[in-house]
């Protein structure tokens, strides 16, 4: 999965890894942890939340703290996703390589409230029933492409360390990691079809995807017509 990749693989293998990374500025190292307690800030947010709207009865997650725990940490799982997608872009555009280790972080922050959303949803919306897990995943597309955009994400993750890139080698890493773009088409998706009504935030998201994968699409034209004009030059 290139969102969560290693700098080291992802450079060697789209062959650009040297001209996007900067030599002069490097980022503090206390940034990066920065970033990881950052990002966990919401689900913090959302454990207390539901917990004082079961034991002071508060109504912070509204009168349905399941649903709407369930629903949260959804978002955020997306949101994080498409940050992870976007990071490649801006890396590009704005020349800052060493925004490529991000990748994998919030690749990982993704899977990781993404699971989230689903241990809310099955122990806790349908409390452990596997008999209604089953029907729904049969019987309610959204939450079957829910589920298979999680999926997809379950070997990325796994196959994230270095390790892993060294056994599977670069081409066959990064063929497996593209499986990233799927899954965050099916996550748009299931967003918008589980929001029914006010479907402004899912096409935004869909918005930000389909400008990530078109400036990937100019960026690989335009690396294929400068080798392509490299080679008649010789």
């Amino acid at each position: 999965m290139t969102a969560v990749g290693e700098e080291s693989a992802l450079a060697s293998a789209d062959g650009r890894g040297s001209r996007a990374r900067p030599q002069g500025f490097r980022p503090p190292g206390w940034l990066h942890p920065l970033v990881v307690a950052a990002s966990i800030i919401p689900f913090v947010w959302v454990a207390y939340a539901f917990y004082s709207d079961l034991v002071n009865n508060t109504r912070l997650l509204t009168s349905e703290p399941i649903k709407e725990a369930e629903h949260f940490t959804g978002k955020w799982a997306l949101r994080f996703l498409l940050v992870c997608l976007a990071v490649t872009p801006l890396m590009r555009i704005i020349g800052l390589g060493w925004l490529v280790k991000y990748r994998r972080t919030f690749g990982l922050i993704a899977f990781g409230y993404a699971v989230v959303h689903l241990g809310i949803y099955f122990g806790l919306d349908i409390e452990l029933m596997w008999s209604n897990l089953v029907e729904d995943v049969l019987d309610r597309l959204y939450i079957t492409l829910g589920m298979l955009a999680l999926l997809l994400m379950v070997p990325l993750a796994i196959t994230s360390t270095k390790g892993w890139i060294k056994r599977l080698g670069n081409k066959k890493w990064n063929a497996l990691h593209r499986l990233v773009y799927v899954s965050g088409v099916l996550g748009v998706i299931h967003f918008y079809m589980a929001v029914k009504r006010d479907v402004r935030e899912p096409l935004l998201y869909g918005a930000i995807l389909a400008a990530s994968f078109g400036y990937r699409w100019f960026w690989n034209r335009r690396e294929t017509q400068r080798r392509q004009m490299t080679a008649l030059a010789r």
